[in-house]
C-alpha cells in the first residue's frame, strides 16, 4: 500500500475547509485524497498549527521549511518528497502514487455489500 503524507501550513482546521472564504483548491483537494484513500492509499494530512511536533519530526521536512514557508504543503509519497508548495491534482497525484485508470478501475470494480446491483439494500 502506498503512503500519502501532506505536510500544510497552519490552518484553522485539519482540513482549512471551513469558515466563510473556503479555499475551493482545499475542497477539491480534500475530496482527491477522499477518493485516494478509497483507492487503498494511505493518507496522512498534517497541520503545523496542529501537529507541529510531526513537522519537527521530519528533517526532510525540516529543510523544506527552513529554505522558506512558502514550500508548504510538502507532498511525501513513501517517505519522499514529491512535490513542494502547490496542492496536486488528482491526476498529478495519481503520477506521484504510480496509479493508473486500470489499477483504480480494479480497485472501483470489486463487489461489495452496497453496489446497486448486490440487492443488500
Amino acid at each position: 500500500m502506498k503512503k500519502l503524507e501532506i505536510y500544510e501550513p497552519a490552518m484553522c482546521c485539519s482540513t482549512g475547509v471551513c469558515g466563510v472564504d473556503v479555499d475551493t483548491v482545499l475542497v477539491q483537494f480534500a475530496a482527491d485524497l477522499q477518493w485516494l484513500a478509497e483507492q487503498g492509499v494511505e493518507v496522512a494530512r498534517y497541520n503545523l498549527s496542529q501537529q507541529p511536533q510531526v513537522f519537527a519530526a521530519n528533517q526532510d521536512v525540516v529543510k523544506e521549511m527552513d529554505a522558506g514557508m512558502d514550500r508548504l504543503p510538502i507532498v511525501v509519497v513513501d517517505g519522499h518528497i514529491v512535490s513542494t508548495g502547490v496542492y496536486l491534482s488528482r491526476p498529478q497525484l495519481m503520477q506521484k502514487l504510480a496509479l493508473t485508470p486500470e489499477t483504480t478501475a480494479q480497485t472501483a470494480a470489486i463487489p461489495g455489500c452496497c453496489t446497486p446491483k448486490s440487492g443488500c439494500c
